[in-house]
C-alpha cells in the first residue's frame, strides 16, 4: 500500500520501519512544518493514512482524508468528545475511518479479559475497583484513551459504576471518588512507554490485573496491520473490530 504518516514524531518513525518492512511504501510524511498547506490533491492517490499527531489535528486530519477518499487509522486520542460528530462526517460521505485507544494486541487482548474480569467480579459487591495508568511525561492528555476504554469496559459490566472521574497524581488534589465513580489515577514519569492496571480490593485481598508495554513497538506495529485491515472497506470502525477472541 502508499501510506501517508500524518504525524512524524517517535510513533510516526517507528510505523514507518514497520510498514518499509512489510513491503509497503510511504506515500508522503506530514509533520507540523508542512501540515498548513496540505490539500486535498496532494493526498489523493495514496491507499491509507495513519494519524499519530496531536488531538488538535487528528480531527482536520480526518476531515481532509473524508474529503479526498482516503482511508484513515486514527492512533490520535483526546478527540473522543467529537466521536458521534465524526462518524455521522464519515458515514454520510462514505468514507473510511478505524480508530482507537491502542493498537497492540497485547493490549487489546487485555481489553477482552478486561470485561470478562468485571462481570466475573460484579456479584461480590466487597471488591471496590479502580484503574491506573502511568506514561512519559509528554503524553499530552490524561486520562490516556487506552484507560478509559478499560474503565469503560468495566463501567459496561458493572451494576455500580456509573462514570470515571480522573486525577493527575503530583498535579492536582487527590480526588475521592463517589460509590458511583471509577477512579482512574495517572502517573507520569519519564520515558514510560505505558503501564496499565486494574486494582480489586476488600477487606481480605486485592486482584491486580496488569499491562506493561516495553516500547512503542506493539503500538505502531498494530497500527500497520490496522491499516491492512481497513484497506478497501468503507465505514467507521473500532479496532477491536479487527481482533475476534470468541472464535
Amino acid at each position: 500500500m502508499n501510506i501517508i504518516l500524518l504525524g512524524y514524531g517517535k510513533m510516526g518513525q517507528i510505523i514507518e520501519r514497520y510498514a518499509l518492512k512489510r513491503g509497503h511504501q510511504i506515500f508522503l510524511v506530514v509533520d507540523e512544518n508542512n501540515r498548513p498547506g496540505l490539500t486535498v490533491d496532494d493526498i489523493k492517490g495514496a491507499d491509507v493514512a495513519i494519524d499519530f499527531s496531536v488531538p488538535s489535528a487528528a480531527l482536520d486530519n480526518m476531515n481532509l482524508c473524508l474529503e479526498a477518499g482516503v482511508p484513515i487509522v486514527v492512533g490520535t486520542t483526546g478527540w473522543y468528545d467529537q466521536l458521534q460528530s465524526v462518524k455521522a462526517r464519515c458515514l454520510e460521505a462514505n468514507g473510511s475511518i478505524l480508530y482507537g485507544s491502542n493498537f497492540s494486541i497485547g493490549v487489546n487482548v487485555f481489553f477482552h479479559i478486561n470485561r470478562m474480569l468485571a462481570k466475573a467480579l460484579q456479584p461480590y459487591k466487597q471488591y471496590d475497583v479502580q484503574v491506573e495508568e502511568i506514561h512519559h511525561i509528554h503524553k499530552l492528555d490524561a486520562p490516556s484513551g487506552t484507560a478509559i476504554t478499560i474503565a469503560e469496559g468495566i463501567i459496561a459490566n458493572s451494576d455500580v459504576k456509573d462514570n470515571w472521574v480522573n486525577t493527575v497524581v503530583g498535579e492536582q488534589d487527590e480526588i475521592i471518588p463517589k460509590p458511583q465513580e471509577l477512579l482512574i489515577e495517572s502517573h507520569r514519569i519519564e520515558e514510560v512507554p505505558g503501564t496499565h492496571t486494574v486494582l480489586y480490593s476488600s477487606e481480605v485481598d486485592q486482584i491486580e490485573f496488569k499491562h506493561t508495554a516495553h516500547s512503542r513497538d506493539g503500538f505502531a506495529l498494530g497500527a500497520v496491520v490496522a491499516a491492512e485491515w481497513l484497506n478497501g472497506k468503507k465505514g467507521f470502525y473500532q479496532v477491536t473490530e479487527i481482533f475476534d477472541f470468541n472464535k
